[in-house]
C-alpha cells in the first residue's frame, strides 16, 4: 500500500489547503476569525501547553518539580517510566512555548480536519515520543540533560504537512513565501547537522528531539496503519484468551448465527464517527465533492444509508 493510499493522507488528492503561515499568514483558516476555525484537539493542546506554563510562571508548579517529575531524562526513564509524554508539555519560556504553539496553532488545524481528532492526537504524541526515544538512543552522544517541550511533536506535523500539501505557501516573517516541501527540508537537514554536531555545538537546543520527532513522523504516516492492525489483533486475541471456555460456545454460537441470512447490524454512531462525518462535510464545503476520496464517499453512502434506513433489525 502507497503513503498516498492510507487513511492518514487522504488518499490520492495533494492539494494545498491554503496559504501558510509561520510568524504570519494562514493555513486553510479564514483570515477575519482564525480562532473559529480551530479544531478540538488542537485547541486542547494550547490550552494545556500553556496552562501549565502559566501555572509554572505563577509558581504553582515549582520548575525544579516540573524538571524532576515530567521532564524526561534517559537515566531517570525506569523510575519515571510516563516522561516521554509528560516532556512535551512542559516549557522552558514564554519565547519556547509560544512559537511552539504558533507552529501547532497554524498547521494543526488542517492536518486534525483531514483526519479526524483521533488520528491527529495518536500522531502528535508517536512524534514527542519518538524526540524522547531519539535522546535516549544518542544518550552517550548529548548526554542525560532533561528534556522538555513540543517541538519533536511540531516537527512532526511540520512534515505531515509538507507530505500533504507540498506546495502550499509557508509565510516566514509575514513577508516570504516558501513552499512548505522546501521549508521542511531545509528545516531537516538543519536540524540533522545539528544532530551530527551535537557534542560540539553545544547550546540548550535539543535538536535530536526534533529529528526523532521527524523520524517518528514519518515511520507512522508510512507504517502507522500496519502497527494499529497488529495492535488491534493482539488485543482482539488477548480478549478471546480471558474469556478461556465461555470463548468456545459463544464461538459457535456466533459462526451459526453468520449461517443464517440476516442484515449486517451496524454499529451506532459514536463520537468519532461523527467527527469523521463533520471533517467530510467541512471538506466538502471548503474543496468541493470532486477532492472526496473513493473511502470517504463510501463512508458517506454507509452513513446515509444508515440514517435513512432507521434502527437496524435482525430477521
Amino acid at each position: 500500500m502507497g503513503l498516498w493510499d492510507r487513511s492518514y493522507t487522504g488518499g490520492g488528492d495533494r492539494r494545498a489547503a491554503g496559504g501558510g503561515g509561520w510568524g504570519g499568514g494562514t493555513v486553510g483558516m479564514r483570515p477575519s476569525d482564525p480562532f473559529a476555525s480551530l479544531t478540538p484537539w488542537v485547541k486542547r493542546l494550547l490550552a494545556v501547553n500553556f496552562g501549565i506554563w502559566a501555572l509554572m510562571a505563577i509558581g504553582l508548579i515549582p520548575w525544579s518539580a516540573a524538571l524532576d517529575l515530567l521532564a524526561f531524562r534517559p537515566d531517570r526513564l525506569l523510575v519515571r517510566p510516563w516522561t516521554p509524554v509528560t516532556y512535551m508539555f512542559v516549557h522552558a519560556g514564554f519565547g519556547h512555548v509560544f512559537f511552539n504553539m504558533l507552529a501547532l496553532f497554524f498547521f494543526g488545524p488542517p492536518l486534525e480536519r483531514t483526519w479526524g481528532g483521533r488520528e491527529f492526537l495518536v500522531y502528535y504524541l508517536v512524534c514527542g515520543i519518538g524526540g524522547a526515544v531519539a535522546s535516549l538512543l544518542l544518550v552517550r552522544v548529548v548526554g542525560a540533560s532533561p528534556l522538555v517541550g513540543a517541538s519533536g511533536a511540531v516537527f512532526g506535523l511540520l512534515l505531515a504537512f509538507a507530505l500533504r500539501w507540498p506546495d502550499a505557501p509557508i509565510y516566514i516573517w509575514f513577508l516570504f513565501p516558501v513552499k512548505a516541501k522546501y521549508f521542511v527540508g531545509f528545516l531537516a537537514l538543519l536540524t540533522f547537522w545539528f544532530t551530527v554536531n551535537a557534542s560540539r555545538a553545544g547550546g540548550s537546543t535539543a535538536h535530536w528531539a526534533h529529528l526523532g520527532g521527524l523520524v517518528a513522523g514519518w515511520a507512522w504516516l508510512r507504517w502507522g496503519d500496519r502497527a494499529e492492525r497488529a495492535v488491534g489483533r493482539f488485543r482482539g486475541r488477548a480478549r478471546r484468551a480471558g474469556r478461556g471456555l465461555k470463548a468456545v460456545e459463544r464461538d459457535r454460537l456466533e459462526s451459526k448465527v453468520r449461517d443464517v441470512p440476516t442484515r449486517r447490524r451496524r454499529p451506532p454512531a459514536d463520537g468519532d464517527t461523527l467527527d469523521e462525518v463533520d471533517r467530510i462535510l467541512d471538506k466538502i464545503r471548503e474543496q468541493g465533492i470532486d477532492a472526496l476520496t473513493e473511502g470517504e464517499r463510501e463512508f458517506l453512502d454507509d452513513m446515509s444509508r444508515r440514517y435513512r434506513d432507521g434502527p437496524d433489525r435482525t430477521h
